[in-house]
């Protein structure tokens, strides 16, 4: 029952990563473009780390990492703005 609630938390915490991701992209949009390239090496470096964590089965380290690609990866995202056409 233990091992439930922590992956419920965990998946809650993905989750609210969406969403931070958006916030900041959405406030960051001059630093994202001379950025990019860090912002992709920040997305490896969380998803190599949430296989790792995966794989020594360390919820902390799994949700942490993939906690940090996601909130990344939201900043690659290019949205395209309407015109009101």
């Amino acid at each position: 029952m233990e091992e439930v609630i922590k992956l419920i938390i965990g998946i809650i915490v993905l989750i609210m990563g969406y969403f931070i991701g958006e916030i900041l992209a959405r406030y960051t949009k001059e630093e994202l473009n001379p950025g990019r390239r860090y912002i992709k090496m920040v997305v490896m470096i969380g998803l190599i780390g949430g296989v790792i964590g995966l794989i020594i089965k360390n919820d902390f380290v799994l949700f942490g990492f993939f906690f940090m690609a996601i909130v990344a990866s939201r900043s690659l995202v290019i949205k395209k703005k309407s015109n009101g056409n």
